[in-house]
């Protein structure tokens, strides 16, 4: 199901380099020693924890590898860089980041990429160690990972060779800390997150000689959201990106719970667990979903809106797609988005019942013995989802050995992997591009949308690519959702949404824990570098267009 997504188918800175810096080519020379760094910092994760300590310290380390045949030399560096208030340029947190820069290059013609995953609350460990740096675990996915020895390998499909890498850590997550008097609860929600980001890479820009290199962010999950809300808050700031990778995109918690974007997820975890009532059973699931997609958005969708009155072919149908019997389908009054009275997703839970397992939320693959755990624990924080189960040994392990060992960064600190009192904590009020509120209703629930903010930072900067990337077994942001968030944005030049395209992969929420899937995505990734590598008039647009905000 590889569609367009436009078809139904499918503020200046005093940190800026000078005019006269920028007309001689900057080269990042490679420095040969290696220097480890000791942080006894104690860096809280709680809601009123801060640091005092303002130093930007690193561990810095050399190392090689072989991507595509090209033999890389790269510098990695683990360490902090201080943001600073953007009105009073007083420090107000010290965050935490791993950056992988190759040796050698130059300013103009190296793109840097910032990662980080969502949440909110989750540092970037997960994308760091499992997507596209230049190492990665070795799980058994979609098995359970056994317990130690683990091991770390060289990733064959890091995207090191068309881009230098940062993985950053919010404040609260990995560790990054606000800096006093400011309290770590004083970044966490949609804007005020947004805005320490976006002072984290005017930072790095600056730090680094890095501020006319193309710019790119990969986002995962809540961190799709972010990413929405950063790009437009960079434009505003005249840093104008050229390129943006939404994985696992949740862009309107309104359609959180969705059973039509929900169907074909459940489909395809239906096909995978052998349980579909159809026949012949299909072979190619891209043209499988596709066809329960349009089940979803027509007959499903009226059969939703009439019930209690029902019409036996169409539930027939619905039992056959979803491996779930008749009786039990109008028993949740034909939702299979729903969840019981203790918080678990009724499909994750009875699909394989029989077997006594549940379905995993993040990888419908995966299972877990009887624990019904699916829905108990909140999918965008939660680590005991079934998936999150199947690979949180190997990560907690090579993290530590991986930061410590090879990267030479130790700390007196624990690392916040996920940090639950940060979700608990978040404002999810939000103000659009147009002033609009967004964010609560009078009900307290969240009706965060941040597909606006996204339409337009593409409508104002109209060379910006946007890659969308979803796995078919996702139940927590089912692909499908994806698709209809997107089409449904406010933007309608269509000369516009043609720098959008959407990917599909038989994975999970964790696209790229599976292998052939990460190989796919770095194929789509590469191509999308590529495709704006070589469009020269494009990069000069964006060139443009960031001067004239800085002049």
């Amino acid at each position: 199901m590889n569609s367009d997504t436009g078809s139904p188918q499918s503020s200046h800175n005093a940190h800026a380099p000078s005019p006269g810096r920028a007309s001689m080519p900057q080269v990042f020379l490679r420095r040969q020693d290696d220097q480890p760094f000791q942080d006894d910092v104690a860096y809280g994760n709680g809601p009123d924890d801060s640091v005092g300590d303002t130093n930007e310290n690193a561990a810095i380390t050399h190392h090689t590898i072989t991507i595509g045949g090209r033999k890389i030399a790269y510098t990695a560096t683990a360490g902090h860089l201080v943001t600073v208030d953007e009105s009073s340029s007083k420090p107000n947190a010290k965050m935490f980041y791993v950056a992988f820069t190759e040796d050698n290059q130059t300013e103009e013609s190296r793109p840097v990429t910032f990662f980080y995953n969502g949440g909110p609350g989750s540092s970037s460990v997960f994308v760091l160690l499992g997507s596209f740096a230049p190492k990665r675990i070795k799980t058994s996915m979609p098995s359970f990972t056994p317990p130690a020895p683990y091991s770390i390998e060289d990733n064959p499909d890091s995207l090191l060779d068309k881009s230098d890498l940062v993985f950053i850590n919010p404040v609260g997550t990995g560790y990054s800390a606000a800096i006093a008097p400011n309290k770590n609860r004083d970044f966490w929600g949609v804007d005020q997150d947004a805005r320490s980001i976006k002072q984290f890479i005017k930072r790095f820009l600056t730090k680094n000689d890095r501020w006319n290199s193309p710019k790119y962010l990969f986002g995962e999950s809540y961190g799709t959201a972010r990413s929405c809300v950063l790009a437009y808050m960079l434009h505003e700031d005249g840093i104008d990106l050229n390129g943006v990778t939404l994985q696992s995109s949740i862009l309107d918690y309104t359609q959180a719970g969705n059973p039509i974007g929900a169907l074909p997820t459940a489909a395809a975890d239906a096909w995978y667990h052998k349980r579909l009532g159809v026949a012949p059973t299909p072979t190619d699931l891209g043209a499988f979903v596709e066809e329960v997609a349009q089940f979803a958005r027509t007959d499903y969708l009226a059969a939703l809106r009439k019930f209690p009155q029902t019409d036996d072919a169409v539930v027939e149908k619905l039992s056959q797609y979803t491996g779930i019997d008749k009786t039990t389908l109008l028993a949740w009054s034909l939702d299979i988005a729903g969840y019981d009275s203790r918080g678990n997703s009724l499909f994750l839970t009875t699909l394989l019942k029989s077997k006594g397992v549940a379905l995993g939320s993040y990888d419908g693959r995966v299972t877990a013995i009887d624990t019904g755990i699916a829905g108990q624990i909140d999918p965008n924080s939660g680590g005991n989802d079934p998936t999150m189960t199947a690979v949180s040994g190997v990560y907690t392990t090579m993290w530590n050995e991986y930061l410590n060992e090879q990267l030479k960064y130790t700390s007196t600190s624990s690392f916040t992997d996920l940090n639950d009192q940060a979700f608990r904590n978040w404002d999810f009020s939000h103000t659009d591009p147009t002033g609009a509120q967004k964010g609560k209703d009078a009900q307290g629930n969240i009706i965060l949308y941040t597909a606006g903010d996204l339409a337009a930072v593409m409508a104002l900067n109209v060379d910006l690519k946007v890659l969308s990337a979803n796995g078919f077994y996702d139940f927590v942001t089912p692909f499908y959702q994806t698709v209809l968030d997107l089409q449904q944005m406010p933007l309608i030049e269509q000369t516009v949404r043609n720098n959008l395209s959407a990917r599909f992969y038989p994975s999970g929420h964790m696209v790229y824990l599976d292998g052939g899937s990460r190989t796919a995505l770095k194929a789509d990734l590469a191509k999308m570098y590529d495709t704006v590598g070589a469009d020269a008039p494009a990069m000069a647009r964006v060139r443009t267009l960031q001067q004239r905000h800085r002049a």
